[in-house]
């Protein structure tokens, strides 16, 4: 069986799978958290990135079976057991961060290489990146800013709306 002509694409497209994947469970642990301690903003925020990171999956997956490569499902590392949504979105912000960095290394060394498609891929993908990091640093900040009371003002929202729900009747 011959080499895929961009052996080093696929290699580079693949860690970003593995990347994205790790993500995907990292951010859904986090929602899961959050919505258990009532911090239906933040649970929100988190299952809706690892939604879009789902997408990232499937438009490197695409390219790199167009690459004639294979996709290796293998994540990254180990989700980390954080329960404190400070230290939650902390630890997002650093991935988003970590991942908008690499992945304009990897358009670099994929235009060295002659795949500009997988370039594009790479830098379009640091738009969202940059933009996931963005709403994590913002949500920090606030969280540093205005501290408990941030956090309890979802709760309360929660609350609000618990409390306001028409039960629903058995027919």
């Amino acid at each position: 069986m011959s080499k895929p002509r961009h052996e080093k694409s696929i290699e580079l497209l693949n860690k970003g799978v593995a990347d994205e994947l790790l993500a995907i469970h990292q951010y859904m642990y986090f929602h899961f958290h959050c919505d258990d301690q009532g911090y239906d903003l933040l649970a929100s925020l988190f299952k809706n990135s690892a939604i879009q990171e789902m997408g990232h999956v499937e438009i490197l997956s695409e390219r790199i079976l167009f690459l004639e490569g294979d996709v290796d499902m293998k994540i990254t590392g180990e989700v980390k057991k954080i329960h404190d949504p400070k230290e939650m979105v902390r630890c997002a912000t650093q991935m988003e961060d970590e991942s908008a960095k690499e992945y304009n290394q990897w358009a670099n060394l994929c235009s060295t290489n002659a795949d500009s498609a997988s370039k594009k891929i790479f830098e379009d993908l640091v738009l969202d990146e940059e933009r996931h990091f963005d709403q994590f640093s913002t949500e920090f900040e606030n969280i540093e800013k205005f501290g408990e009371k941030y956090l309890a003002l979802q709760s309360i929202e929660r609350s609000k709306m618990v409390s306001t729900r028409v039960p629903t009747q058995n027919k």
